[in-house]
């Protein structure tokens, strides 16, 4: 059996890539902050995010004694079917879930669900474990009042970039509190070694964001901040979404290979031509990812 890039690509995407390549042959890669300074300025200058219609509802949720802010969509026309628990992207310090409004809002309406989308504390001002507790607040409060709130206890996740990494550590910190009651997750473009010692690692070692977010972390392997390194079974099935383009493939393939010998059941998607993020942009190739999705999120939670 030959095993390459190719053999993982769709032919059916072949058609979308031109369109992507003329995308970003005028699009400048864009790269994170590189220093305290650049994360501020970065900050105040950016955009509002886009207004969806209705508006999420806000609140703060509580498990366990401690608490998080969340934003809550709800679906129009028909009852909530599931609940999909949404971590946003942003390098673990920027962004907001408001940012993810019209996404979440497509999402709701598109599969009747509702979409619960965690405000977790940023870095550096909150260093690692703040996000990942916050989190899991979000995870276990579902867990315990979904079915009361939306009338449905069929429950998964879905992250971007560094949500994508979260909804990892979620789920392994759920795993070991012997909880399963997650059906699914959708991982794209995650980071899943955050210590730079593999070789897909190392691509992204020298990175400010890591620093913001682990700060005087001593052991950057442990399955709380690479979960690459952690025992992966009895994790939901997960549907994995990267560009061929993407400095992270690589380490999005070890994570396949990882999930796939913990018996974990993966749904590995590459998009060619597609740098990381991809899915945020407005070409026919990220409708396809999108559209992708959102059908096996229906999927599972019909199952």
């Amino acid at each position: 059996m030959r095993l390459g890039l190719h053999s993982l690509i769709d032919p059916a995407l072949l058609p979308l890539v031109e369109e992507s390549r003329a995308f970003y042959a005028d699009r400048t890669p864009g790269r994170g902050p590189t220093t305290l300074d650049e994360l501020h300025a970065a900050r105040a200058g950016k955009a509002a995010p886009g207004i969806c219609w209705p508006e999420p509802s806000t609140e703060t949720v509580n498990a366990g004694g401690t608490t998080v802010d969340v934003r809550i969509h709800l679906p129009t026309e028909v009852p909530p079917a599931g609940v999909v628990l949404e971590m946003h992207a942003g390098g673990f310090y920027l962004g907001s879930a408001a940012g993810s409004d019209t996404r979440n809002r497509q999402l709701a309406d598109r599969l009747g669900v509702a979409v619960v989308s965690v405000d977790y504390r940023l870095a550096p001002e909150h260093p690692w474990p703040s996000a990942p507790d916050d989190c899991e607040t979000a995870a276990l409060w579902l867990v315990e009042n979904a079915q009361a709130r939306f009338g449905t206890a069929r429950l998964a996740m879905l992250g971007l970039s560094a949500g994508s990494t979260l909804v990892a550590t979620t789920l392994i910190r759920l795993r070991e509190r012997g909880i399963n009651n997650y059906c699914g997750a959708v991982l794209d473009c995650g980071t899943y070694d955050l210590s730079g010692q593999t070789p897909a690692g190392r691509l992204i070692a020298d990175e400010y964001f890591l620093q913001a977010y682990l700060g005087d972390c001593a052991d950057r392997t442990i399955a709380d901040v690479s979960p690459i390194y952690a025992d992966l079974r009895g994790l939901p099935p997960v549907h994995l979404v990267v560009g061929a383009d993407d400095i992270l493939l690589d380490d999005n393939l070890a994570m396949v290979g990882r999930l796939m010998t913990a018996g974990v059941e993966v749904d590995l998607n590459v998009y060619p031509e597609s740098p990381h993020a991809f899915t945020a942009h407005p070409t026919s190739m990220a409708a396809k990812a999108r559209s992708g999705m959102y059908d096996w999120l229906r999927i599972r939670i019909a199952a």
